[in-house]
């Protein structure tokens, strides 16, 4: 059974930092990706950044590129996401899921049908708020 536990949301100032984890568990393949997903108050929930556990491969969407770092650590089966210089917009709901297969990161990330759910495994969400 696949599962992804979320760690690390909070309650910081702008231009804060905090670092999101998620432990992954279950796939007997690495040719899966990971992708973060937040849901903002009265938004639906959109791609931020996404990562493929075979080769590295990231992408993070335009609003937080040079802020925001997704990275693997595969001996821990951990992906984390390295949130700096934080606005009040960044405040929601963190999500990681992960979908098969690894290559098509990109679309995971870029498509709305799998922010929409369209991933095949969720975790719950870790809150991060952001006060100005």
């Amino acid at each position: 059974e696949v599962q992804l536990v979320e760690s690390g949301g909070g309650v910081v100032q702008a231009g804060g930092s905090l670092r999101l984890s998620c432990v992954v568990s279950g796939f007997t393949f690495d040719d899966y990706a990971i992708g973060w997903f937040r849901r903002a108050p009265g938004k639906e929930r959109e791609g931020v950044s996404c990562i493929s556990r075979r080769d590295g491969s990231t992408y993070n969407k335009d609003s937080v590129r040079g802020r925001f770092t997704i990275s693997s650590d595969n001996a821990k089966n951990t992906v984390y996401l390295q949130m700096n210089s934080l606005k009040p917009e960044d405040t929601g709901v963190y999500y990681c899921a992960a979908e098969e297969p690894a290559w098509n990161y990109y679309t995971y990330c870029t498509d709305n049908y799998y922010a929409n759910g369209g991933m095949d495994y969720w975790g719950k969400g870790t809150q991060v708020t952001v006060s100005s």
